[in-house]
């Protein structure tokens, strides 16, 4: 009886190590489920919208000018952040506000990208802390899951829908 109990204890635990590789495997490399809040990226992604994260973009470099992303913020590691890529590494971007008189330019460095958020009078962004490290994405957002009257694919959109 007890060597029963033995055998399928060890038994799911193995099936439970096995499963959760797969799970760590599948998050780490292909995508992920991200609840997003905050108002810096409304219109197209509002408080609490759950998007799909894609990390084979991202890990094939092909991250692109106007495409959604999930990064690392730069000042609190253990947070993300949901930003559009506005700028490329070489690109010349605007580093000025939306009601800024006197527009400035700077240029993203190699290796970096330059984010913003969609609702650029309620986003702190690249423009507060500079271009981010490529190394700080995590993925690119491809769906928004819910809710579920928005589900959907996110087209990339540099300009449309951005409150200014």
């Amino acid at each position: 009886m007890f060597r029963g109990f033995l055998v399928k204890t060890i038994s799911f635990v193995g099936y439970t190590v096995q499963y959760g590789c797969i799970a760590h495997c599948a998050f780490e490399y292909v995508g992920e489920f991200v609840s997003c809040s905050g108002p810096s990226m409304e219109p197209t992604i509002t408080n609490h919208d759950v998007v799909f994260s894609e990390r084979v973009s991202r890990n094939l470099c092909r991250i692109q000018k106007g495409d959604i992303v999930i990064a690392k913020s730069p000042f609190d590691p253990k947070m993300n952040i949901c930003k559009r890529v506005m700028g490329l590494e070489g690109d010349k971007v605007c580093t000025s506000g939306p009601s800024d008189i006197f527009k400035t330019h700077t240029y993203v460095p190699r290796g970096h990208v330059w984010l913003e958020g969609d609702n650029l009078r309620n986003s702190t962004d690249s423009r507060s802390y500079g271009p981010i490290p490529y190394a700080l994405i995590r993925g690119r957002v491809c769906l928004k899951m819910w809710p579920p009257h928005s589900f959907g694919v996110l087209a990339e959109s540099p300009n449309d829908g951005r409150i200014l």
